[in-house]
This record gives structure tokens, C-alpha cells and sequence, in this order.
């Protein structure tokens, strides 16, 4: 049985069964396991965690009287705050998803080869020079303008040892997207998306092995991957190139606004609009995206975590990110109500909840189906989708082929 409980309230013995936040948010490679020392117990307490998920049949259970939440309430409360996006569809698009991806491919290699020459120099402590920079943000502009879902979706396909340069590229296309969602102006979209391009700059001061390390990390080692907002912070100052909102974000997209997050820890409306803006972009690429500890979580089953992560994003930020991405964005693995199993191809003008789908497997009598691409919103009635689904419980692989059309 599970129960959502405070970081407070944690003892020695519990089951962990998750953390309530995101993978830098604590120290520990793996989320499942029996809490057995002080040690461990005063680490988690002292990140940024503020709640958890325990299994009390394979531990010790809370005290009496301490407060504690099911997955049931957890679930409806997550899904209210979701289907609040709803009420206002995304916009309409001025190419297909199809064109637009052939585009997309081509400028997500030139936004990698762009990324790692701007990083490199950073590692190597050489004067950072950011034309390119402002070129590249024009680019991946232009392509959200034409059809967002496409290098949004695309970026994500990420390896884990090219992460740090292809997050960068899509925390940026993520915060054009939601700045236009927010009824920004042109002026301070161009200025979210170099903010996001540049936000983990501060990453190339981290040791490589520490970086990319695939096991548990020491405390020290945690500290440092903890103090890349602060080292950025400095490589922009000294670079004298870029505004006082790219630096803000690159400072505080860790900042969360119950206060609980870093380096800062600051609050609320403490935090700025593009920081608060960065924080969600961040962390929805870093958990949907790959690592060498740890796979990347289903697109649609981590929009429905970060709905339930209390205190962690501002309310209205978020709601507009729902709005840019979809409840289940491109990629997400739905079951219908019809039983058959399926990918999102594309959101769709009239309603977050009836994207373009492709259905390839049976869940009822567990066999591939010959594959099909239905447009939901014109199966009012007939059709909808019913769930979220996981590929490794199912035992799919390669998943991302049906609707990228690129092999793995």
C-alpha cells in the first residue's frame, strides 16, 4: 500500500517508493529502496524534497495521527489541476507535424553542433562568444511559430552522453513555447529562449565524470552538480553579453515557490516570471529525457507527476506549460477506451484531450494490431483515450520509431 507523506514525518525502516520531485532534487540514484541508516534519512531531509512516496508493506508505516495521502486523492487532484488547462485549446498550426519534423531533424543536429562549441569554450575557460547563440534562438523561433511539437518533441530523443547540450536545446524551444502561451511579446520570447539555450551553462564547470556518473552520488559531488546555477551565474557576468533576465534564470530555474528550493531559496513572486517559467521547462525535459542513471519517464505520465509535486511550480506558469505541451504530449503511450494501446502523434486545435493517435496493440487480447493513425477529435462518442501506459510494463521498445518516423 502506498502513502504520500511529508520528508518530515520519514523514519528509518520506511520503503522509499518515490520522491515527489525531480532527479536533482535529492542525491540518490534510484527512487525504490529500504531506508536503513540515519545517514541516508538526514540526506533526504536536508534536500529539496519536500514529500514522498512510501510502501508500507515492504517497511515500517507512519505513527498514528501523522497525516499521510493515497494514491487515490493524489491522483484526483493531479488530474483536476490538469483538465483546468482545457478550458482554453491550443492555437492553430501553420504547417503539419510531418513538414515541420523534416525541418526539425535538420536543426536540432546544427542546435547540437552550435551548443557544444558555445560549452566548450565554457569548460575550457575561454571567452564566450554568443552570435551563434542568438542565430540559433531565431531558428528554433521560427520553427515553434511553424508548428511547436515538433523540435519540442524531437529534442527529448536525446542520448545520455549528448543530455547537457540537447537539454539546453530544448529548454529553449520549451520556454519560446510557453513565453507565446503567456501572451509574451516577440521581443521577450527571444529573450526566454536565449535564457533557456543558456540556463545550464554553469554545468561545464562539473567534472565530466561527476556529470554523467550512471551510480549514487557522494555529498560533495552532489554539491557541485547543486552549484552549476551560481557557476553560470558567474560565466555570464564575466561574458558581459547578455541581459539581466537570461542571468536571473540561469540563477534561480532551481528556485521553487514554497521556498524550498536553490541557491537562494527564495519564494513566490520572489522568484521572477521567466525564472519561475524556466524551473518547469527545466525539469520536464531532464525527467522525459534519458540519463546514465536513469530512463527517461513516459512524456504524459511526467506531466501528471509534476501536477502532483505541491509547492513546486507557480500554478499559472504551469497550467500554460499543460497548454503548450498537451496533457499527453507527442509521444506519450495512451490505452483507449476501445482497448487498443497507442502513441500521440500530434496535438490537436480543438482539445488537449483528442490528439492524433497511433494505435499498433490489442491490450485485450495483448497481440500487435495493424497500425493506425485516428484523429480522437473526430471520434467523439466512439473513441477516447482512458489512461496513461507505461512501454517498459508492457515490454515495448523503440516506441519513439512510431511517431518520429527515426530509428532508434
Amino acid at each position: 500500500m502506498l502513502k504520500c507523506i511529508a520528508v518530515t514525518d520519514v523514519r528509518v525502516g520506511m520503503y522509499i517508493h518515490e520522491f515527489c520531485g525531480a532527479w536533482m532534487d535529492h542525491p540518490f540514484w534510484k527512487s525504490k529502496f529500504l531506508l536503513k541508516s540515519e545517514k541516508d534519512l538526514q540526506r533526504i531531509k536536508a534536500s529539496s524534497i519536500g514529500e514522498l512516496w512510501i510502501d508500507v508493506s515492504k517497511g515500517v508505516d507512519v505513527e498514528v495521527g501523522t497525516a499521510s495521502v493515497s494514491p487515490e486523492e493524489v491522483a484526483a487532484e493531479a488530474e483536476a489541476a490538469l483538465l483546468a488547462a482545457v478550458q482554453s485549446p491550443p492555437v492553430s498550426l501553420a504547417v503539419s507535424m510531418e513538414d515541420e519534423m523534416q525541418r526539425a531533424v535538420k536543426l536540432c543536429a546544427r542546435s547540437k553542433a552550435a551548443v557544444v562549441s558555445m560549452f566548450g569554450d565554457a569548460r575550457m575557460g575561454q571567452a564566450l562568444q554568443f552570435e551563434q547563440a542568438g542565430e540559433l534562438v531565431e531558428e528554433i523561433s521560427d520553427s515553434i511559430m511553424r508548428h511547436p511539437n515538433a523540435l519540442i518533441s524531437l529534442a527529448r530523443l536525446k542520448n545520455a552522453d549528448e543530455y547537457t547540450y540537447m537539454h539546453s536545446v530544448a529548454v529553449c524551444a520549451l520556454m519560446i513555447a510557453l513565453a507565446r502561451n503567456l501572451g509574451l511579446n516577440e521581443g521577450q520570447v527571444r529573450e526566454a529562449g536565449l535564457a533557456g539555450l543558456l540556463h545550464d551553462i554553469g554545468k561545464m564547470a562539473i567534472p565530466n565524470e561527476v556529470l554523467n556518473k550512471p551510480g549514487k552520488l557522494t555529498d560533495n559531488e552532489f554539491a557541485t552538480v547543486r552549484d552549476h546555477p551560481e557557476a553560470g551565474s558567474r560565466m555570464l557576468i564575466e561574458s558581459k553579453q547578455v541581459s539581466a533576465l537570461v542571468l536571473d534564470v540561469c540563477l534561480h530555474h532551481h528556485e521553487k515557490v514554497d521556498g524550498t528550493g536553490y541557491p537562494h531559496r527564495l519564494a513566490g513572486e520572489q522568484i521572477s516570471l521567466y525564472a519561475r517559467m524556466g524551473a518547469v521547462c527545466d525539469v520536464y525535459d531532464a525527467i522525459t529525457s534519458n540519463r546514465p542513471y536513469k530512463q527517461g519517464w513516459d512524456p504524459a505520465e511526467s506531466i501528471r507527476k509534476m501536477a502532483e509535486w505541491k509547492g513546486h511550480f507557480d500554478p499559472v506558469v504551469f497550467q500554460a506549460f499543460v497548454k503548450t505541451v498537451g496533457i499527453y504530449p507527442v509521444g506519450s503511450l495512451v490505452r483507449l477506451e476501445s482497448g487498443r494501446i497507442g502513441v500521440v502523434m500530434e496535438q490537436q486545435a480543438k482539445s488537449l484531450l483528442a490528439p492524433r493517435v497511433k494505435v499498433f496493440f490489442s491490450a485485450k487480447s495483448k497481440t500487435p494490431i495493424p497500425q493506425e493513425i485516428l484523429d480522437l477529435s473526430k471520434l467523439v462518442g466512439r473513441d477516447k483515450i482512458v489512461g496513461r501506459e507505461s512501454a517498459e510494463e508492457w515490454g515495448f521498445r523503440h516506441v519513439e520509431e512510431l511517431w518520429s518516423g527515426i530509428s532508434s
